[in-house]
């Protein structure tokens, strides 16, 4: 069963936003404070650019392979079972501590508001426990449908967007500039690795490429969505930052944990304090939904591919949500809860950084496997140099992160190593890309057409493509694909042969109509193609053969060498079929690059998917 198509640009850019303005903003200045001093602005914005440059490859994998699972798919694709299973399991792990993140930090927000609202003490666990039963609602809510949750995300971060640019705008007019003296107290070093610290705050561009495959039309929305988010969010996250640092003195700043809420207070009196205190809560609310749903479809995705029990890939009859998987990550997220907030923060910032850096690689494998059926939607610009800056700038905030957070990532990619060798090592393991680059390199038969065939269908789901009888009869057709040059009497005497028993004809007539056709006028349409195509006796008969010359076939000596010639032959009644069969060849050979796509083509194989896999009306 298929997830439901129910979001469109407006809820992938709520969800990717929402994911984002949260913990990160709300909470993490602070402390991000006590570490870069009046400099913390800045590492905000560095850390926005990396997380960019890991985007644009997310982006363009995702309208490649628009499925479950976002980056553990493509990782797979591009790297192998092993591979996949470990990054699919920690990064699955670092959603889930980013969304605990979120709601430790709505739980701090209620407890902390209440207690000054109502002087209420609350008793130890207070904090986790509250967090546990908004956990608990939001699985419940994803458990009943994506759209309902997408729909709650827009208001939940329009409401937030709102009151940030009234902060950003009021705030303005009461920055203090000397608060910006000493701006880098602890070296240039520290506003860098602080950068690989706050590096989670942008974990929402992840969390959308997971639900990929519940997004409508995700060529186009999918990649307008994330770069429409990220430049969002990085302009406010640097505005708020610094209006914050320019209201508070460092005192009140350093290790606060509701930094917009006080400075706020300063410039509005209570009722901002209130008014922010209670967008944050909202906007912990949609990171908190946004990271369990987007959590939920790595286990899913693992479990189609047999590489964890196939329980976690059911589909629930009525809601069409992935049911099993939202309440295992539920019950993970519950646990998590309990853990230390600053290990929260270090181990969901450390694999965010290693899924940007496999993003980069699966990117640059994937366009040098040079596999046909690759063809993403948005193409991330000036390959490979960002995917380079992208790798180098994510290990280096990597070795700013600390022992902490080496220590915690190891623990996680060992499990998923353990996990991997009891549960997925016995599945067989499919054809990857990485294989093609080594086969291209070392010219050795290493694949067969297994990737090739899996992107086919994930490109027909992508584009809505309903096959129609041209779609059958392509699969089904004969192809040739001919070493040497001919003579056209040389290759319509091989088309002859290979289409008569199909047609039910003798190859010396279909031979002769063939010529005949070809002496009436050329079927050399343009440079390089030809469409033979001939009127046979009987009834209800009709095929179609698909040629490529790579030496190229004399059809005439006015005409050049033809290197593509499509075949077509049926009978009368079947007339208005073949005129439409006509009409779908001349869309299809009319594209750009068709001809070079069509010489490139590995084996008849590629050629026919070349034709299936064409844009044309149907």
């Amino acid at each position: 069963m298929h997830l439901r198509k129910n979001l469109k640009l407006l809820e992938v850019f709520s969800l990717t936003t929402g994911a984002m303005l949260s913990s990160g903003i709300f909470l993490l200045p602070g402390i991000a404070y006590a570490k870069a001093g009046p400099s913390v602005f800045i590492s905000y914005i560095l850390a926005g650019l990396l997380a960019m440059t890991g985007m644009l490859s997310q982006a363009e994998l995702s309208t490649a392979m628009p499925k479950s699972g976002g980056t553990y798919y493509y990782v797979t694709r591009s790297m192998g079972n092993a591979i996949g299973t470990v990054y699919g399991l920690i990064t699955m792990i670092a959603l889930v501590l980013k969304s605990a993140f979120a709601l430790i930090g709505m739980a701090t927000f209620v407890n902390i508001a209440f207690n000054a609202v109502f002087s209420i003490e609350f008793p130890p666990y207070s904090v986790q426990l509250t967090a546990l039963f908004i956990c608990i609602g939001l699985v419940l809510l994803n458990i009943i449908g994506t759209k309902k949750a997408g729909r709650i995300q827009v208001v939940f971060v329009f409401a937030t967007l709102l009151v940030l640019i009234f902060y950003i705008f009021k705030g303005s007019q009461a920055i203090t500039l000397s608060h910006f003296q000493s701006f880098v107290p602890n070296g240039t070093l520290a506003v860098f690795s602080t950068a690989g610290f706050v590096f989670v705050s942008y974990g929402g561009l992840l969390k959308i490429a997971s639900i990929a495959e519940e997004i409508q039309n995700p060529g186009k929305v999918l990649p307008l969505g994330m770069i429409l988010s990220s430049i969002v969010t990085i302009i406010v996250y640097a505005l708020v930052v610094f209006v914050t640092v320019g209201v508070l003195n460092a005192a009140a700043l350093k290790n606060s944990l509701m930094p917009l809420s006080d400075a706020a207070a300063m410039f509005t009196g209570p009722w901002g304090y209130l008014l922010l205190s209670s967008i944050a809560i909202i906007a912990f609310l949609s990171a908190g939904n946004a990271g369990i749903m987007g959590a939920s479809r790595y286990p899913l995705a693992l479990g189609r591919d047999n590489l964890l029990p196939g329980l976690f890939s059911r589909i629930n009859a009525k809601f069409q949500t992935p049911h099993v998987s939202l309440i295992f990550i539920g019950v993970i997220l519950s646990i998590s809860l309990f853990m230390k907030l600053d290990v929260i923060i270090k181990a969901a910032s450390t694999v965010l950084i290693l899924t940007y850096i496999f993003s980069s690689l699966a990117n640059i494998i994937m366009r040098e496997s040079k596999l046909q059926n690759y063809q993403p939607k948005f193409h991330a610009p000036l390959y490979p140099w960002i995917q380079i800056i992208c790798i180098i700038g994510c290990v280096f905030l990597l070795l700013e992160m600390g022992k902490e957070a080496y220590f915690t990532t190891l623990i996680l990619i060992l499990l998923g190593v353990i996990i991997f060798l009891i549960y997925g090592r016995k599945k067989e393991e499919r054809e990857f890309a990485l294989l093609h680059c080594i086969e291209r390199i070392t010219s050795r038969e290493l694949t067969d057409r297994a990737l090739e065939t899996e992107l086919k269908e994930v490109l027909r789901e992508r584009d809505d493509i309903i096959k129609d009888r041209f779609d059958h009869l392509i699969e089904a057709c004969p192809v040739l694909d001919i070493e040497h040059s001919n003579d056209v009497n040389e290759f319509f005497n091989i088309v002859a042969e290979t289409m008569a028993d199909s047609l039910k004809v003798k190859p010396k007539v279909l031979y002769k109509l063939l010529l005949e056709r070809e002496k009436e006028s050329s079927t050399v349409l343009t440079p390089g193609f030809a469409i033979p195509h001939i009127v046979i006796k009987g009834e209800k008969s009709f095929n179609i053969l698909l040629a490529r010359s790579k030496e190229g076939v004399y059809f005439s000596d006015e005409d050049s060498k033809v290197h593509a010639i499509f075949v077509l032959a049926g009978t009368k009644d079947e007339r208005n079929f073949h005129l439409r069969a006509l009409a779908a060849i001349a869309q299809i050979v009319q594209q750009p690059k068709f001809e070079k796509q069509w010489q490139q083509s590995k084996n008849p194989e590629s050629l026919r998917d070349l034709v299936l896999l064409a844009e044309r009306r149907r």
